[in-house]
């Protein structure tokens, strides 16, 4: 009777006889066959009018999946999505923004001071400068859920499994990475139909690189402040270098930390649907939902911490560097210097942007307290900001750790702390240097 490394090593050379004959892995040999199989019985079986008309979707497809034109126009979508984003939230912007500036200089004059202080410049200031940020949100969800509903997601999937093999995934990893420009947690649980564990593994580690809803309020808060001209392009550029990091990081996981041999990708092209309404709300709804509901738990807890920081001990100037949050800050800043935003506001705002990503601008809010003009115009005017140092700044909060729900969901899937430190550690690196790198280049070139 064999021993069970006797029958693991007639396998393996099974395995390599196979691969010798063949010139490829046995998985890939059964499903040839079985290919070969079927399509000869549908030869027998089935008979085709003598000249196949293509259906209207195959016709599309031919542009669409094109290996030449497949790219470019998923880029494309892409940065039309985001120029719809801005063109028709711009103004729900400013009348929300101008709603809550109006009620935060009312709110200031509530006697007690600290009460009118802690309502005006704390949770209104804090609050309202996030939820000025729910249209383009809502309508990012909006144009996603019309690209999921219409078919075309699944179909850039497809698109970017070539690309996506050269770096040691497949198609379906991309599939994920997709759904993280929603939210990275339920794109990282997507990450279960992954049959094979290490592109599974690679696919949860790179995509809290994917530039999730949470991280929009930053791009918009600064595009619109230091890039008004130019400020769908300014956005998708951080979505792009969202996408090219990830599957550079792939490349290096794969190499160099979890090798292994690829897996395959079959999928079954959905046909072209034309998208209803109310598929497209409830989608919206359901990703929309949970940015409202850390805004009335998270980011409202953290931006009444950040008033308490600012205002303590009593007495001193409210978010000055003589307070207690001021103090935090210049003890983290002088690590963002090489970055280009080392002051105290800035390094507090990422400090506590670790809990959730809209808190950073909610942090900002709280810290300058806005009661007339704009947040960004404040950033500019008392951080002495340039528009290469807004960039680089744009880039460390995409790239930097994960939130804390990110980090929750990565060990539940893992069912480790290994990878949740690792992918903290890496990220963190990860930002640090490519902000520093375009402040140090930027200013070299004259550009800061």
């Amino acid at each position: 009777m064999l021993t069970n490394e006797e029958i693991l090593r007639a396998k393996d050379r099974a395995l390599a006889h196979l691969r010798s004959i063949y010139g490829d892995d046995a998985e890939t040999i059964i499903a040839d066959r079985r290919y070969g199989f079927i399509s000869g019985v549908l030869k027998d079986v089935v008979k085709k009018p003598a000249i196949e008309r293509l259906a209207w979707s195959d016709k599309i497809d031919r542009v669409i999946v094109n290996r030449w034109l497949g790219i470019p126009i998923f880029l494309a979508v892409m940065y039309g999505m985001f120029q719809f984003t801005f063109t028709l939230s711009a103004p729900l912007m400013d009348w929300i923004s101008a709603g809550f500036d109006f009620i935060a200089v009312r709110a200031v004059g509530i006697s007690p001071e600290w009460l009118g202080s802690l309502i005006g410049n704390g949770i209104i200031g804090g609050v309202g400068t996030v939820l000025t940020f729910i249209p383009p949100i809502f309508l990012l969800f909006i144009a996603i859920a019309v690209l999921e509903d219409s078919g075309y997601m699944a179909r850039a999937a497809f698109v970017m499994d070539r690309l996506m093999h050269k770096v040691g995934l497949h198609g379906r990893s991309f599939i994920p990475m997709i759904l993280g420009f929603g939210c990275n947690i339920p794109a990282i649980m997507a990450t279960r139909t992954i049959e094979n564990p290490r592109d599974r593994l690679i696919t949860i580690l790179i995509n809290p690189l994917m530039s999730c809803g949470a991280r929009l309020p930053i791009y918009i808060l600064l595009a619109g402040a230091f890039f008004p001209a130019y400020r769908g392009l300014v956005v998708f550029s951080m979505y792009l270098i969202g996408i090219i990091l990830a599957i550079l990081m792939a490349l290096i996981f794969r190499k160099w930390l979890l090798p292994g041999p690829i897996g395959h990708f079959v999928m079954e092209l959905p046909p072209y649907r034309l998208p209803t309404i109310t598929g497209v709300l409830v989608h919206m709804w359901e990703r929309g939902k949970h940015f409202l509901i850390k805004a009335g738990t998270i980011i409202a807890g953290v931006v009444v911490l950040v008033w308490l920081l600012s205002s303590m001990p009593w007495g001193v100037q409210y978010a000055g560097p003589d307070s207690w949050i001021g103090h935090l800050g210049r003890f983290i800043a002088p690590i963002f210097a090489p970055c280009g935003f080392g002051q105290w506001q800035a390094a507090v705002s990422l400090f506590f942007g670790f809990l959730a990503k809209e808190t950073v601008v909610g942090t900002m809010g709280a810290i300058f307290a806005v009661k007339e003009g704009s947040l960004g115009t404040a950033i500019a005017s008392q951080l002495s900001w340039t528009p290469l140092v807004a960039f680089a700044f744009m880039v460390f909060s995409l790239l930097y750790v994960p939130c804390v729900a990110t980090i929750a969901t990565i060990k539940a899937e893992t069912n480790s702390w290994k990878w949740p430190a690792f992918t903290i550690g890496y990220e963190l690196a990860l930002a640090w240097i490519m902000a520093a790198l375009i402040y140090q280049i930027g200013s070299l070139l004259g550009l800061g």
